[in-house]
């Protein structure tokens, strides 16, 4: 929500997976989860897990498994999505590739099943029942809106964007051989059961997706079955694989992921060049050649990025479009003091904002006013 701004005249671990049990009465309202704010949707998300518990002891380091005992939880995940919305998506107009893959683990090997072009609900249907095909659904939260309301709030918390994925899986069967993702992943059962086994990391942190052969990963550390209002959570680069059990009608869980390409690392190779790129092409004096012998210029000023959402639009999101560009605002070292005074406050002022000149404080206001980061009252 956009910042209010008053105008101056106003004045590595073996054995079983940690778990939690939780029994939740069923509410008059279905959503489980508490939406007030990032911070609240996410301690919602992992409970009865605290946040701080969760960040010091599993994030980033190992698996955690919340095995839920009520009513209200499976209800909740299983209004998310159901295979039945299917038959309605497709009529809106789905592609192979784009939005939906179809594919089967055969002899530990990914088997792809796509046709071409749209995606009509028979045909998906009958690739699910006959070759017992696994459906891959790209960023439900783009048609439900109540996986948009979770990943909104979750993009807000972790300050990284946050994809999804269906898998709808039928039974005795497997949709991808073991591998390891370049996310951080939360995994929600909807519908019916799913076997999963965990293995031993081969690149902690992976920066990149790969497929590991069996006979390299060993014996599973953990081996559990998820079942609707189940939550999984686990580290990239977590090898893992799993099955719909025989038996069931099939299996749907929603794959909620995040931090790709948010280490340090990534971190470092995107601000840094892009930092000296952009100042040279607004400053001629970076433009200006180096004194002779002069391997450094230690004059260097510094600057302040504040990058925004406001402008993306739904139907893209986590899509990989070309075209995606980001949108923000770029501003001078000295007006930190007055960007934390704003981000940190409810309202505040124009004329009490830490800066040397009302023609600064003015030009800083309208700039966040014009990006509709702030209100002006």
């Amino acid at each position: 929500m956009p910042k209010k701004v008053k105008s101056a005249g106003d004045g590595k671990e073996e054995g079983p997976v940690p778990r939690k049990q939780m029994k939740v009465e069923a509410a008059g309202d279905l959503s489980t989860l508490n939406f007030d704010s990032p911070s609240d949707l996410l301690e919602s998300l992992i409970s009865p897990v605290k946040a701080e518990t969760f960040f010091k002891e599993f994030w980033e380091q190992k698996p955690l498994l919340i095995q839920r005992d009520g009513s209200a939880w499976a209800a909740y995940y299983q209004s998310l999505f159901r295979f039945s919305d299917l038959k309605n998506l497709c009529s809106r107009g789905l592609y192979y590739g784009r939005d939906i893959n179809v594919c089967r683990c055969v002899s530990g090997k990914k088997k792809v099943l796509n046709k071409d072009g749209r995606v009509h609900f028979l045909q998906l249907r009958k690739d699910f029942d006959q070759k017992r095909a696994t459906i891959q659904f790209h960023q439900p939260q783009r048609f439900k809106d109540e996986l948009w309301r979770i990943q909104e709030k979750l993009e807000c918390y972790f300050g990284s964007l946050v994809g999804s994925n269906v898998y709808i899986t039928p039974a005795g069967s497997q949709g991808l051989p073991p591998h390891y993702d370049d996310v951080e992943v939360f995994i929600l059962q909807l519908e019916g059961e799913k076997h999963w086994r965990l293995y031993h990391p081969t690149v902690p942190l992976a920066r990149e997706y790969s497929l590991e052969p069996e006979d390299r990963i060993g014996r599973p550390t953990h081996e559990f079955i998820l079942k609707p209002g189940d939550l999984l959570y686990f580290p990239r680069g977590t090898i893992h694989q799993a099955d719909t059990p025989p038996g069931l009608a099939h299996s749907t869980h929603v794959t909620i992921s995040t931090y790709q390409n948010n280490s340090w690392g990534d971190f470092l190779l995107d601000t840094i060049p892009g930092l000296v790129l952009d100042t040279a092409k607004e400053d001629m004096a970076f433009r200006a050649g180096i004194p002779r012998q002069l391997l450094l210029d230690e004059a260097q000023e510094k600057m302040i990025y504040v990058y925004h959402s406001l402008k993306n639009r739904r139907e893209t999101h986590m899509m990989g479009n070309e075209d995606t560009e980001s949108h923000g605002l770029r501003f001078p070292l000295s007006h930190m003091d007055a960007l934390k005074q704003i981000w940190n406050s409810s309202a505040i002022s124009v004329k009490d904002l830490k800066l040397n000149t009302n023609e600064e404080k003015e030009r800083l206001v309208l700039s966040l006013w014009t990006e509709c980061l702030i209100q002006v009252v």
